[in-house]
């Protein structure tokens, strides 16, 4: 018989901190790089475009670890549509990690702007160069990464509720460091 695991594994935890701090830096520096047009705005690109790589290469790897280790249950008492809320966020979360960078790249091969990243490493084109392709990914890139910052601050506010309100381990399941919820005895439902 398995046991029950009540914390994402050491990899899962360490990923998911990591790609936090890459993806809000990420957020921050596309601010500053579409609210200035002084000397900073080329380092701001260049460090966005790289940024979005390791972020991209980040997701997948996260994505396999989902896959291999899975997650650990919900509690049982967790209403049906928080449930359903935690997946539904969970799958915009991991289309946006990946989408984003990919959304990106595509528009600067749209733009035949070349998608160089730091060391002078260039991607290569996902597209022919157009115009009006690129304004449409642009557009695009521009408003899912504020439906994006949305997503991300909807996801901390459940990740506080789980921890200050309820108490019942799903916050302590992806702590940075493990910690135990004492408060509570959480009973899980074990997937068949």
């Amino acid at each position: 018989m398995n046991a029950i695991r009540h914390h994402f594994a050491p990899l899962q935890r360490l990923l998911h901190w990591l790609m936090a701090i890459c993806i809000l830096a990420m957020l921050f520096i596309g601010v500053g790089m579409v609210s200035t047009i002084m000397p900073k705005y080329v380092p701001l690109v260049s460090i966005h475009k790289t940024l979005g790589t390791v972020i991209f290469v980040l997701a997948l790897i996260r994505l396999v670890t989902r896959f291999y280790y899975g997650a650990p249950p919900l509690p049982v008492d967790l209403p049906e549509p928080m449930k359903l809320a935690a997946e539904l966020s969970h799958y915009a979360l991991y289309a946006l990690m990946i989408g984003m960078p990919l959304l990106g790249w595509a528009m600067l091969s749209a733009s035949a702007y070349p998608a160089e990243l730091y060391g002078g490493i260039y991607l290569p084109a996902l597209l022919p160069q157009s115009d009006s392709l690129h304004t449409l990914l642009w557009n695009a890139h521009f408003y899912l990464a504020f439906a994006f910052f949305a997503l991300i601050l909807m996801h901390a506010a459940a990740a506080l509720f789980h921890a200050l309100v309820r108490h019942d381990g799903v916050f302590a399941a992806m702590a940075p460091v493990p910690i135990r919820e004492e408060a509570t005895q959480v009973e899980y439902r074990v997937a068949e």
